[in-house]
């Protein structure tokens, strides 16, 4: 499928319910800590290509490993393979994988005591590493750098002779996600602490006590929900499932941030109800440094509604699957709206119309292709290369149809 028209439809103020896969975040994590401790079953794994791509690059006993698009993954197996001791692996993935810089992670592993080099050009992926046994145990880090290099760390801490000691210097970004990991690590029984700017990992010498742990769904793709029944008439209401109100993931912001649209979310039986109480139009400002990922989704229903808006804490969206400030700037223009972008916030000013039947490039990124399915309940619109959607939401399309969104290819 290169493109799909999405039609402008109208889904009432009906009930509907959707079974979302596995948080892609937390399954990487989770992969990983399983390959190091095969005591570990997990439930509920993510069906994305980036979570698939994790999998096979943990079983594979291939020289060459290529994860494609997958930056969770490029992050991680970075990681993972420089501590498997006497192997050796090419790490490379796609044109744009070979853009994103890998310079800081490789700089703090090499302060471990890693052995890895640049195959093509310094500070980017393809890389070569060597794995073996890091006894060096403290690093430090900007601590506004992408909460993935750290997360990184943390995953093989426990594996290292002396554990981790690592030093966040400055403001920390995405503290959901480090916060995350170790409560993750905790789950498995590996102790650590965060205190100020400092987190230790302690090393774990004897076995894991076997655990199932059951993956929560993902609230990245719940975010597209949110935005549909923010769009929708009073009454409207969706049931996603499987998720907790106490959870480990940074974008569950979503259920206060929706507030403000007129979405309220209640708990029920690990599931979420989303009914749209109200019509909120009042412009809307958000500071996203702990949830980057739903900036896209926010934009374009703010961009829907006619409401302006003002994000703020957006600096890792640069290094995505694609700049995604520019792509919102260059996609909602197309549209007819206006956005002013800086290196880390995006301002939406008010619009009055919507153009119809435009074609929205989703520059490989899923989240494009997601964020800007919603507007179908205002006009007529066309998404290029919409089974880009498979990375982390591979039935996407499939669920829109259920609800009655109507799609043609």
């Amino acid at each position: 499928m290169s493109s799909i028209t999405l039609h402008k439809s109208e889904i009432g103020n009906s009930k509907s319910e959707i079974i979302i896969t596995g948080s892609k975040s937390e399954s990487n994590r989770l992969l990983l800590l399983k390959a190091l401790y095969p005591e570990i079953r997990l439930e509920n794994v993510s069906k994305s290509d980036d979570s698939q791509l994790m999998t096979k690059a943990l079983t594979s006993s291939s020289n060459i490993v290529d994860i494609h698009h997958a930056g969770t993954a490029m992050r991680f197996l970075t990681a993972y393979f420089s501590i498997q001791k006497g192997g050796e692996v090419t790490l490379t993935g796609s044109k744009r994988m070979k853009e994103r810089p890998i310079k800081i992670l490789v700089d703090a592993l090499q302060d471990l005591g890693a052995d890895i080099s640049y195959v093509e050009n310094e500070g980017f992926p393809p890389i070569k590493i060597k794995g073996n046994k890091l006894t060096k145990n403290k690093v430090s880090l900007k601590a506004n750098v992408s909460s993935q290099y750290i997360s990184a760390l943390l995953l093989i801490a426990s594996k290292l002779e002396n554990g981790i000691e690592l030093t966040l210097e400055g403001e920390i970004t995405s503290v959901p996600y480090i916060k995350m990991t170790l409560s993750l690590l905790d789950e498995i029984g590996i102790e650590s602490s965060f205190v100020n700017n400092t987190i230790i990992v302690k090393p774990k010498t004897q076995n894991l006590t076997p655990k199932t742990l059951t993956v929560e769904s993902d609230w990245s793709s719940a975010s597209y929900y949110f935005s549909i029944v923010a769009l929708s008439e009073v009454g409207t209401e969706i049931t996603l499932s499987s998720y907790k109100e106490n959870s480990l993931q940074g974008d569950s912001a979503l259920v206060n941030i929706y507030k403000e649209f007129g979405v309220e979310t209640t708990f029920l039986n690990n599931t979420i109800i989303l009914k749209k109480e109200a019509q909120n139009l009042t412009p809307k400002t958000f500071n996203l440094i702990n949830a980057p990922d739903i900036a896209q989704t926010i934009a374009v229903t703010c961009f829907a509604l006619g409401v302006p808006c003002d994000l703020k804490g957006l600096h890792t969206l640069k290094i995505k699957e694609t700049d995604r400030l520019v792509a919102l700037k260059t996609e909602i223009e197309k549209l007819g709206g206006k956005v002013d972008i800086t290196n880390d916030s995006l301002l939406l000013h008010a619009s009055k119309s919507i153009k119809e039947m435009i074609s929205i490039e989703t520059y490989h990124d899923h989240r494009m292709a997601m964020a800007f399915a919603p507007l179908a309940l205002k006009t007529s619109i066309i998404i290029e290369d919409a089974m880009v959607v498979s990375k982390s939401y591979p039935t996407f399309w499939d669920d829109l149809k259920s609800i009655g969104f109507k799609i043609s290819e």
